[in-house]
């Protein structure tokens, strides 16, 4: 099966990926890390990547098409994957249609896991990193047993840039900006699925394992 899977950020969609990948034996794909391995491996789209990137420019839709291409062509992907971060845009989610029937493929499930922006800031704001060690924790869910303080080399533990409040608040309107619209295309292709993101990692694991397994189980609207 080929999965689309979409989750702001502190949602929990990097586990719930890594259990689709261990359960189905499917890889995940980003495109980032395609990036990241063509220019490593200096392909001629990995190189044209690169003068774009060089140069602090954004890589066109059609790189970052033909890569998806030359990925989901390999053999590790004949019995399915799942795209994460991408599409971003209607005409990607068209393009990539067009690419897949190409190859005879096509996206069977669309999974959305969706958590109310509180819970969502309460998560993130709540990080906090070891400022030596690099071990990380929460004010609620994973509390040190001294404030602000490493229980393994009792440095001083930070709040990294991005996890603020006010920065959270931000990465997530520009996350609903992006995906409001990919949701309802995904909707009228009667593929997308809703997960509720609240809950124990097994539970939303679970929800996931039905819509995959059934294919009708799980908020279909």
């Amino acid at each position: 099966m080929n999965i689309i899977l979409f989750g702001p950020p502190g949602s929990g969609k990097g586990t719930q990926a890594q259990f689709i990948v261990e359960r189905y034996h499917i890889p995940q794909i980003s495109t980032g890390d395609m990036l990241r391995a063509a220019v490593k491996a200096q392909t001629s789209l990995g190189k044209m990547a690169k003068l774009i990137m060089d140069k602090g420019g954004l890589v066109s839709d059609d790189i970052v098409l033909g890569l998806v291409k030359e990925r989901v062509s390999l053999d590790d992907c004949k019995s399915g994957f799942i795209l994460d971060g991408f599409p971003r845009t209607i005409p990607q989610a068209d393009s990539l249609i067009s690419l897949l029937d190409q190859l005879g493929k096509k996206i069977d499930f669309v999974i959305s896991l969706d958590v109310a922006s509180s819970e969502l800031i309460s998560r993130l704001s709540g990080r906090r990193t070891c400022s030596s060690c690099g071990k990380g924790y929460h004010l609620i869910y994973d509390k040190p047993k001294q404030s602000d303080v490493c229980d393994v080399c009792n440095s001083l533990l930070i709040q990294r840039d991005d996890d603020t409040e006010h920065t959270v608040v931000n990465r997530l309107k520009v996350y609903e900006e992006q995906t409001a619209s990919l949701k309802s295309y995904y909707k009228d292709l009667g593929i997308f699925y809703s997960v509720t993101g609240i809950g124990s990692i097994s539970e939303i694991q679970s929800q996931i394992n039905s819509i995959i397994d059934t294919g009708a189980i799980g908020d279909h609207s």
